[in-house]
């Protein structure tokens, strides 16, 4: 196959003039996924020109420094959806002079097709091939379907270094819009029920831009002894749950949050014993890829394939190899609530914080700081057959704890958290009453530094509170948060 069919050849410009389709006050759709298959050329022919202002951007998730980086430096940008992890964008979004409204994963495509949103005015995606057919995406699909779906143009960027083995690696499947959605019939994670390419007629095609710009490895921290730590205990978690029935052998597909925490589990698994497991998550990162090698994983369905500069090397120069073992789908596949549920999925991902009765804290830091988004933990934590929250007990070198009295802010509510797991121990949380949760998270979960202060918090509050079901002190509930804000620690 040619990288761009022969009809569609005239359609090719450089990034400077494809740009200029772009206009102030216009919103822009791209695609990639965990800084995976974004566009580069175009965003950074943009900024470059300063021409178009005011932008409202739609992203999938996290994409690199040239567009989520670079169109805040310039000015250009007013409005982003979806997750993100840039520092500049972050750091925009927390003083307020770029609106940002988070948004559940499997969401963002649902809305952009039932257009609940703004009219997208021009999609921006990186793709290996382009044919008369459609698109062929890069390594990630994320929300790029919806993306070129919903937008009056397209702008293609075909990226030469892309190995071709990416060819048929996805499964582009369109839901449809309610009442009459499609079920999705997937019944286990290798199932493949769409095209392997995105249709897209040539009419809505402005611009075709040939680049050669790899976008960075992904850097992934070390595991620590700590890590290392929760990485065994949900090990040891699910292993119980075998010996005792309630998991099969094989116990099903696995989700894993993007981080140190999520790589540090998946490389647990690797000297568990277990063979021949599945993967249904949203992205792939390297412990999953070098489980998948050596057997611990047969089969992964990613919409991104995220890895560091080794791994990534062995995944292009051997991508025949893993052709039938990954499949990269769309976010509202990947992460859609009628899959998760019928699979099993056991999701692992991990908070900033949980309070003494299991409500979670994925995206502020203090309650008022957005740190990344919310990505795609609640669809799997809502929809999984276990939700487990795996984190560290303590963070910035123990001057707070992860485990709190109340959370700063709630994007899991204890209803959808069914065990939380630090390097302390695991707190089965299933069929527990609130004050149970909280003497097991104590007990089991926090760090011994905080544990007499959590102790001594529950206490008063039960002795104190009017209602006794779920016991808080309200003045000082967020005491710990205060007292970080004002001293620099939690601890009292």
């Amino acid at each position: 196959m040619e990288r761009v069919a022969a009809s569609l050849r005239e359609k090719i410009m450089p990034a400077q003039q494809a740009a200029q389709f772009i206009k102030s006050q216009m919103t822009l759709a791209v695609s990639g996924f965990t800084n995976v298959s974004y566009p580069k050329a175009v965003p950074t022919a943009l900024v470059q020109s300063g021409h178009a202002r005011d932008l409202t951007l739609i992203v999938g998730a996290a994409v690199g420094d040239e567009i989520d980086g670079a169109l805040v430096r310039a000015g250009l940008l007013k409005r982003r959806y979806g997750h993100q992890s840039n520092p500049d964008l972050r750091n925009a979004i927390n003083g307020g002079s770029v609106l940002f409204s988070d948004i559940h994963i499997s969401e963002l495509p649902m809305n952009m097709n039932q257009k609940t949103g703004p009219r997208i005015d021009v999609a921006i995606v990186e793709c290996t091939a382009v044919t008369e057919d459609g698109l062929y995406f890069g390594a990630s699909a994320g929300s790029a379907d919806a993306a070129v779906r919903n937008a009056d143009k397209v702008i293609v960027e075909v990226n030469e270094t892309l190995p071709m083995g990416l060819v048929g690696m996805h499964d582009i499947f369109d839901v449809g819009l309610p009442p009459h959605a499609k079920i999705i019939p997937i019944n286990k994670a290798s199932d493949r029920i769409g095209t392997p390419y995105m249709p897209c007629s040539p009419e809505k095609i402005a611009a075709i831009v040939l680049t050669r710009e790899q976008e960075p490895a992904q850097k992934f921290k070390a595991i620590t002894p700590a890590t290392r730590k929760i990485g065994e205990n949900v090990v040891q978690f699910i292993q119980k749950e075998i010996a005792e029935g309630r998991l099969p052998k094989n116990p099903g597909p696995i989700q894993s949050g993007v981080g140190s925490v999520g790589n540090a589990v998946l490389a647990s698994l690797a000297s568990s014993g277990f063979r021949g497991l599945s993967m249904y998550t949203e992205v792939m990162q390297d412990a999953a890829f070098g489980l998948l090698e050596t057997g611990v994983l047969d089969f992964v369905s990613t919409s991104s394939v995220a890895l560091c500069e080794d791994s990534r090397k062995r995944f292009y120069d051997h991508i025949e190899d893993f052709r039938s073992r990954i499949v990269i789908r769309p976010n509202e596949v990947s992460n859609h609530p009628e899959v998760i549920r019928r699979l099993g999925v056991i999701a692992l991902n991990t908070p900033i914080e949980v309070d003494l009765y299991g409500n979670v804290n994925s995206t502020h830091i203090m309650g008022t700081k957005m740190m990344n988004g919310l990505g795609g933990s609640g669809d799997f934590a809502r929809s999984g057959r276990i939700s487990i929250f795996a984190t560290e007990s303590l963070a910035k070198n123990g001057l707070i704890s992860c485990i709190v009295p109340i959370v700063s802010h709630v994007d899991q509510p204890e209803h959808d958290v069914a065990v939380v797991v630090t390097e302390q121990g695991i707190a089965d949380l299933r069929w527990k009453a609130p004050r149970e949760r909280a003497e097991l998270l104590i007990e089991n979960c926090a760090h011994p530094d905080y544990r007499p202060m959590l102790r001594n918090y529950y206490e008063c509050a039960c002795k104190n509170a009017a209602g006794k079901h779920t016991p808080h002190d309200l003045a000082k509930a967020l005491s710990w948060h205060q007292r970080f804000l004002d001293t620099g620690t939690m601890k009292g």
